[in-house]
């Protein structure tokens, strides 16, 4: 296993479903304004969804959070959420993208998907981090980001609102850091260097 102080992450990846709303506004609400990292995240949410999540989030939290929009550039210090009935990738130039290809593991937007194009673009540089949810989304997705050398978080399968997703993803690859909820915010801070 890597050392989280031999690595500069670029970004971060997030994959959350069942019990994601109460999950995201804890982490996220952790992470200061000017946080040094993007983040990217994808929660399944209803096809007829509008960005009100990400509104309600960028209220309660420092960093900023909005929906992302096709061929956005990512900067630091911003969350960008996948919108509704669109899978959320990255492309190798550091833009975002959106498709609305066929849904993977039952869901567009897909964990999987946003996982596998960011582990393309940012190789050894990026973290994913699997959140409660049902199903299996995002499994594949941490393993190729962790087979790319990026590093594997899970949320603890027992501190988990549904233990699905996280469970899947320890059943298929061994993770970097399996941790409870309100300690991933405080993590995710000191694998980016915003925290000693």
């Amino acid at each position: 296993m890597q050392t989280s102080n031999c690595r500069k992450l670029k970004a971060i990846v997030i994959g959350v479903s069942t019990g994601g709303v109460s999950a995201l506004t804890q982490i996220l609400g952790g992470l200061p304004a000017d946080f040094s990292v993007p983040v990217l995240v994808v929660t399944h949410i209803t096809p007829d969804s509008d960005d009100s999540l990400a509104k309600l989030l960028n209220t309660l939290c420092a960093i900023r959070i909005k929906e992302a929009d096709e061929q956005e550039a990512i900067t630091p210090g911003t969350v960008y959420m996948a919108p509704a009935n669109y899978h959320l990738l990255v492309e190798r130039g550091g833009l975002l993208s959106l498709s609305i290809d066929p849904p993977v593991n039952f869901a567009r937007p897909s964990v999987d998907i946003l996982f596998e194009s960011a582990a393309e673009a940012y190789g050894p540089s990026l973290a994913g981090v699997i959140l409660t949810g049902a199903g299996n989304d995002g499994s594949k997705g941490l393993l190729k980001i962790k087979n790319n050398g990026g590093l594997a978080i899970v949320q603890d399968p027992k501190d988990a609102e549904m233990n699905s997703m996280p469970g899947s993803a320890m059943k298929l690859l061994k993770a970097d850091h399996v941790v409870r909820l309100k300690e991933i915010s405080g993590l995710l801070m000191r694998l980016a260097g915003d925290k000693p």
